[in-house]
């Protein structure tokens, strides 16, 4: 990571958490992950050499540096998804100015129906943080477009635990699919997408 990309982080985690502190509107929050967690994400798309990203929860890009600057070791690309305009600006002026937006295609709207759009396979890492609750219902499209091997991480497992509790036993149930709890930062659920059992 050279220092201009650790600049921008670290002035990120700082406004992020001085804006955050005094917006009451959940929807106006950037709600960042950690550097912790930031870290492990850059370390598990490096280690699976992962080349095709997907993120749904965009935000101001914070995450999605840790990932753009992964898959320029990787040689791949990172799709994010956001839904508020507002948002998918400064995360694109963010990942300009770290000179890592040539890695990202950045997708405006509802990640449901993005989704659907996408075809199957595609990607062989997902990261999601976004509305937690509505992560069962994208299931389908989810399992569809994660690739035989890859790795999905979703954020907000501990501290967030009952919401994210329907998708993880979605997770935790389908032939195939190990997971596990890592606590760094607000809990980061890993789950791997291995091949089915057979009789």
């Amino acid at each position: 990571m050279n220092e201009l990309l650790t600049t921008i982080l670290a002035e990120l985690e700082a406004f992020g958490r001085a804006h955050d502190a005094r917006t009451a509107a959940p929807a106006e929050r950037y709600l960042n992950l950690t550097p912790e967690a930031g870290a492990l994400l850059a370390l598990l798309v490096r280690a699976t050499r992962a080349r095709r990203v997907l993120e749904i929860g965009t935000s101001n890009g914070y995450s999605t540096l840790w990932l753009a600057d992964a898959v320029a070791e990787t040689g791949g690309r990172v799709t994010t998804i956001e839904r508020l305009a507002a948002k998918r600006d400064a995360a694109v002026g963010n990942l300009t100015r770290a000179g890592l937006a040539s890695r990202v295609t950045f997708l405006l709207g509802e990640a449901a129906a993005l989704l659907r759009d996408e075809p199957d396979a595609t990607y062989d890492f997902i990261f999601l943080d976004a509305e937690r609750r509505a992560y069962p219902g994208w299931w389908p499209d989810l399992a569809r477009v994660w690739a035989p091997g890859g790795v999905l991480v979703v954020d907000n497992a501990l501290s967030h635990a009952e919401e994210v509790a329907p998708f993880a036993e979605l997770l935790q149930t389908t032939p195939g699919v190990s997971t596990v709890l890592v606590p760094i930062g607000r809990g980061e659920l890993l789950a791997y997408n291995g091949p089915a059992a057979t009789a």
